[in-house]
């Protein structure tokens, strides 16, 4: 159980929102097309979560916020701080793309897939999370759907707020937002999280020795932002946080040799943007640079000992996105490019590499009468791979007035990782996993209940797996995948309920065999009630079997 305690320089308490109020038909949402569109006017199934939310349910961490989302599935290796991977829709931990700020998630890039156990919570003010195909958007990793974290906040005043918890844990974050004259505004937030933890393998067994000891995690966490109206037009930002984290845990050893149990991670990232906001015509400009260091090592001997592994990653971003208004919608298009580098050792490739890939993309929404359309293509230009096109299309048809039909059809790429690429037992030769889904959906408003009912299909080929003999990684696995997604939301009196079931059947299309680590049914029951500027909240989850494996 987690208490806090939270101090407001104007000595005022506000309620929290209530659920319903993410799900407005008239809130804006930019990730699903990358230009700013009424939530109505998304034909994909999309979440919101704001802050007001996550200090709602007390959630100490992003997979706290992410376990509570219809269609995710969280496996991890223990509490805070422990390898985590995230499941959406039955899809590999790799097939979830994770952006911060709209910018890819650093520690992605050596891995293949996206562990938030590391990303500080207190830097999250909002989350936009789209499920589905969205590589024609925004390129590789797009095939289960796109977690959007965004840390912009709009919340003028001095704000400290403490919290206690079971296993010594405690947290500290102090946050002000400043104006600095009549078009300059500063942030500044500062976070100190620190637990005990538990024994992740409380009998031991972890090596040939037992390791009865606690797991714990202690994170430290400094935002700062400066944005700047320079017209009515115009306007720019400047923008950078970093993380130094320290987690424990249980490994695998021999007797005599160092205990590679302790993870040391640093974090930073920069980023300046400038936007152009006209009547019909938005622009925007973002360069952004992270670098990360990530140790494993044994404390007896250091970080610097020749027992302990290094994987460090600079990754550098440019966008330039854009957006006019067309008809009755939305026209976008846009560049990305990227660059990610890499010293030796990292992830286990002997030498350092970097990567590049250029991306250009265009989308299209329009509103014709009952109907609504929706389209998007996009070319990536890789240094390793080539060239590789992706595309998708969806319509929506209000059959009845507040009831309406969807279908959709996309094509999405999972590009290999620099592991399985240039590692010790890498294939340079490996072609990117490819995916079509196909999805249909009702949505309406029945009797005060707001739902949705959709099922889907993905089949993805060319999957990369391991040969123990060849002892490389290859392109020859396939999955199919078959899911029914179902959400409502709904007032009874003073109380809001949320509710989302998922059946999922997530198979490898050669052998017929479940997928492993994947839960087939997940089922979500969220009650919210406001008393008096006190929220008070349930929440049930509910998560089915899961076959795994020794090694999975």
């Amino acid at each position: 159980m987690i208490k806090k305690a939270t101090l407001l320089t104007a000595f005022s308490v506000t309620a929290f929102s209530a659920w319903a109020q993410d799900t407005s038909p008239d809130t804006l949402v930019v990730t699903a097309n990358r230009f700013q569109q009424p939530r109505s006017a998304v034909l994909a199934p999309v979440t919101i979560v704001t802050r007001q939310d996550i200090e709602r349910w007390q959630s100490t961490s992003v997979n706290d916020v992410l376990r509570r989302l219809p269609g995710v599935d969280i496996a991890q290796s223990g509490g805070a701080g422990q390898n985590s991977s995230i499941f959406i829709r039955g899809t590999n931990s790799s097939h979830v793309l994770v952006l911060i700020d709209g910018v890819r998630l650093n520690l992605a890039g050596v891995s293949g897939s996206a562990d938030l156990s590391q990303f500080p919570v207190s830097l999250v003010q909002r989350i936009e999370y789209i499920r589905g195909p969205r590589s024609a958007i925004y390129g590789s990793d797009a095939i289960g759907g796109v977690v959007n974290i965004i840390t912009t906040r709009d919340n003028p005043g001095t704000e400290l707020t403490a919290g206690w918890g079971s296993n010594s844990y405690q947290n500290y974050d102090l946050s002000t937002q400043q104006q600095l004259g009549e078009n300059t505004r500063a942030t500044l937030i500062g976070d100190y999280e620190y637990t005990k933890g538990f024994d992740v393998v409380a009998k031991g067994g972890t090596g040939m020795q037992a390791q009865p000891d606690r797991d714990g995690f202690l994170s430290k966490t400094l935002y700062g932002a400066l944005e700047h109206t320079f017209s009515d037009r115009w306007s720019g930002f400047v923008r950078g946080y970093g993380y130094d984290n320290r987690t424990d845990y249980d490994a695998y050893y021999s007797p005599g040799s160092p205990l590679i149990d302790t993870r040391k991670l640093y974090s930073q990232s920069w980023d300046a943007g400038l936007r152009f906001n006209g009547e019909r015509i938005q622009s925007q400009l973002v360069s952004s640079y992270s670098h990360s260091k990530d140790y494993n090592y044994d404390p007896h001997y250091g970080r610097y000992d020749t027992s302990a592994t290094l994987d460090e990653m600079k990754q550098y971003n440019v966008q330039w996105t854009n957006s006019v208004v067309v008809g009755h919608g939305n026209v976008g298009a846009g560049v990305d490019w990227q660059k990610q580098t890499t010293t030796p050792g990292t992830g286990y490739v002997p030498e350092g590499y970097d990567q590049r890939n250029t991306g250009v993309y265009l989308t299209g929404l329009q509103q014709l009468g009952d109907f609504t359309l929706e389209a998007a293509a996009r070319s990536d230009d890789n240094s390793q791979f080539g060239r590789h096109g992706t595309w998708q299309t969806s319509a929506g048809w209000e059959f009845i007035e507040g009831y309406r039909f969807i279908a959709s059809y996309g094509t999405s790429y999972k590009a290999p990782n620099l592991g399985q690429l240039y590692g010790y037992y890498g294939n340079p030769n490996l072609n990117p996993e490819k995916s079509k889904q196909w999805e249909g959906a009702f949505e309406g408003l029945t009797a005060g209940v707001s739902w949705r009912i959709s099922g889907y299909r993905n089949d993805i080929n060319d999957m990369i797996d391991y040969d123990d003999h060849l002892q490389k990684y290859y392109n020859e696995g396939k999955a199919r995948i078959k899911g029914i997604e179902a959400t409502a939301n709904f007032d009874t009196g003073p109380l809001t309920h949320t509710v989302s079931y998922d059946y999922v059947d997530a198979r490898n299309a050669i052998t017929d065999t479940p997928l492993p680590r994947r839960c087939k049914q997940l089922a979500i029951y969220q009650l919210d009630r406001d008393v008096f500027d006190f929220d008070w909240g349930v929440t049930y989850p509910y998560h089915g079997s899961r076959d795994d494996s020794e090694y999975s």
